[in-house]
């Protein structure tokens, strides 16, 4: 019997390639990701000063384009806080972010959904008792299994990514990731990858995704410098190959926002907009992922 044909993934782009914040102003870019040559834009879930849930899903909708959401954590809710008010914030909020989800038909929600921010939420990292850890541990994945059950009841899926030491000193790695979705254990909290963080905290990429597996529900595809695809180090073809292994037919994000201003003393983390028309980079970003993945399917 031959093996069954592999469902690529499909291919977009995160808002803040071109906007932040990303408010009803910016509705017509989505018409511009959908003529760059992408299948669905990744947004950070709007604020109430933002944007409009259901205004911003249906012109979504109207370009064509699907949507994912990405939660934006903060010390002031963050469920591996030691302050309980913090953690049951933390859970409050993620639960409004699965009603979001629901308005603007968005079926996955990422994201460093443990909290623990570091430099971007101002909180420097410091060395813990291991009771404190292992308390902390607790809490998240209490947490995590409350908005777990949040998110099952409205068919949304939440996706743990881990991030680099310099921003979250919770969880950096795969295996880590993996560690923290079997203790919740529940269908609807899945993990996804970014290989911009892996590139710093996993020994081998295309190991890190074998071994995500079947817990893996979002996946971005980023450059170790935040470019265009192509233009950093990192070995795309054997992530696509690795994503093939696994049969992965989720989401892929892409995320260049690293501009190219090389002057001393601009901060490569502050987000800045772009400076040109970068559409057509992003075209060719996604053609060269879209061949990878193609000649890894086709082994």
């Amino acid at each position: 019997m031959s093996e069954t044909v592999w469902k690529m993934p499909s291919i977009g782009v995160i808002s803040m390639t071109y906007a932040r914040p990303f408010t009803v102003e910016q509705f017509p870019l989505f018409d511009r990701m959908k003529a760059a040559g992408m299948e669905f834009v990744e947004l950070l879930v709007p604020e109430a000063d933002e944007a409009d849930p259901v205004a911003m899903g249906a012109a979504v909708r109207r370009a064509g384009l699907g949507v994912l959401l990405t939660a934006r954590v903060n010390l002031q809710r963050d469920l591996a806080s030691a302050d309980p008010a913090a953690r049951a914030a933390g859970v409050a909020y993620l639960c409004r972010c699965v009603e979001i989800a629901v308005a603007m038909g968005a079926p996955t929600i990422g994201g460093p959904l443990y909290g623990s921010p570091l430099v971007f939420a101002g909180r420097a990292p410091s060395p813990i008792e291991e009771a404190a850890r292992e308390a902390r541990v607790a809490n998240v994945v209490e947490g995590l299994r409350e908005v777990g059950r949040c998110a099952a009841t409205h068919g949304v899926t939440l996706a743990i990514e881990p991030l680099n030491r310099f921003e979250t000193d919770f969880c950096n790695t795969a295996v880590q990731a993996v560690d923290l979705i079997q203790r919740v254990g529940t269908r609807s909290v899945g993990l996804m990858l970014d290989t911009f963080h892996m590139n710093m905290e996993d020994d081998d990429l295309p190991q890190a995704i074998r071994l995500a597996g079947a817990h893996m529900v979002h996946f971005q595809a980023n450059e170790n410098h935040r470019g265009f695809l192509g233009t950093g180090h990192i070995d795309f073809s054997a992530i696509c190959r690795a994503l093939a292994e696994i049969r992965y037919d989720g989401t892929i994000t892409l995320e260049p926002f690293r501009r190219t201003d090389h002057r001393l003393s601009v901060p490569l983390a502050q987000w800045r907009p772009p400076v040109h028309d970068e559409d057509l980079d992003l075209r060719r970003s996604a053609d060269v992922l879209r061949g990878l993945l193609h000649a890894a399917g086709a082994r």
